[in-house]
């Protein structure tokens, strides 16, 4: 497994952790810094995945609207809390990390999804991030022919 594979396994940990026991990013990167400083060995993972997890924090609201708007009728909150964290990772990088290529995005979304969550899990993230990375809307059309037609 890559060292950026690890991140975003670890990054996923933290993000999954801030919203089963409902607390802000800034105390679960807390913690996490001290266990890193306690753990050099996993010092490889590290800077990516705070990267990834500060990202998610501060482009919140603009990534849940990105999902929403290609989920096809599927709410955020409707959502299970994995599924909903890898969807955030995959918009992150997808939408604000322009050294990662679209396809290796999705396709470590998908396979997180496939190892650690729902059966449908996978099938939907892929659909989703692939949506996103198309730049089609829900409609199925792009997002410039959606705005010409309102």
């Amino acid at each position: 497994m890559s060292a950026r594979s690890k991140a975003r396994k670890r990054a996923l940990d933290m993000l999954y952790v801030a919203e089963v026991r409902e607390l802000p990013i800034a105390d679960v990167l807390a913690t996490e810094t001290v266990r890193h400083l306690d753990q050099p060995e996993r010092t490889s993972s590290w800077d990516y995945a705070r990267q990834i997890v500060t990202g998610i924090d501060e482009a919140r609201y603009e990534i849940d609207d990105v999902i929403t708007d290609h989920a096809q009728g599927w709410a955020i909150a409707r959502m299970p809390v994995l599924d909903r964290c890898i969807l955030r990772m995959g918009v992150w990088e997808l939408r604000f990390n322009p050294e990662v290529p679209d396809a290796v995005a999705i396709a470590e979304a998908v396979e997180l999804a496939q190892s650690l969550s729902t059966d449908d899990s996978a099938g939907f993230v892929n659909g989703v991030l692939g949506a996103v990375a198309g730049g089609r809307g829900p409609s199925g059309r792009t997002v410039a022919e959606d705005q010409e037609s309102h």
